[in-house]
């Protein structure tokens, strides 16, 4: 396991990558508002209201669980996380590889870009299990998907790493 600290790649001083730290900040402000007992007082409900239950679309479920139609869960499934080291994992490598993504494609194809590869990763979920009845909740696919571009736009870029958590190297 490694968690990213920073690449090598230079950044372009005059751009400020509004989209990527949007992002970031939505999905901690969710998590923190949405998810966390302090602010609301059944956070599993809001698992349920607005991740990816398969068994929703495939099978249906009793309306106390869905808040919004199955459908949209597939956009909102990706602003959860289930709890803050998932959360933090997935905001380190957005905001470590995507300000360089939005660089290269723009703000609005990055935007979309994202979102496509999140709805994507929920439409795979569904597909493999559609009569689940698991929520499904996190930014994993949309940012897996960010990595894979930076990696197709940057091949040559050195990233520093902590490998295990305490060893610093540079891939």
């Amino acid at each position: 396991m490694f968690v990213p600290l920073y690449d090598d790649k230079l950044d372009d001083p005059k751009f400020y990558p509004f989209v990527t730290r949007a992002l970031v900040g939505l999905n901690v402000v969710i998590f923190v508002f949405f998810q966390l007992p302090l602010f609301n007082a059944d956070p599993e409900a809001t698992i349920y209201g607005y991740g990816i239950t398969p068994a929703a679309l495939t099978l249906g479920v009793p309306a106390t669980h869905l808040a919004i139609p199955a459908e949209i869960t597939f956009l909102t499934y990706m602003f959860l996380h289930g709890g803050w080291m998932h959360l933090i994992g997935n905001m380190l490598f957005l905001w470590t590889f995507g300000d360089n993504v939005e660089h290269a494609t723009g703000r609005l194809r990055f935007l979309l870009f994202y979102l496509a590869c999140g709805v994507a990763g929920g439409v795979a979920h569904y597909l493999a299990n559609p009569e689940s009845t698991m929520p499904l909740v996190g930014a994993s696919a949309a940012i897996a998907g960010v990595v894979a571009a930076y990696l197709m736009l940057f091949p040559h870029a050195k990233v520093w790493v902590l490998l295990f958590l305490r060893i610093p190297l540079r891939l």
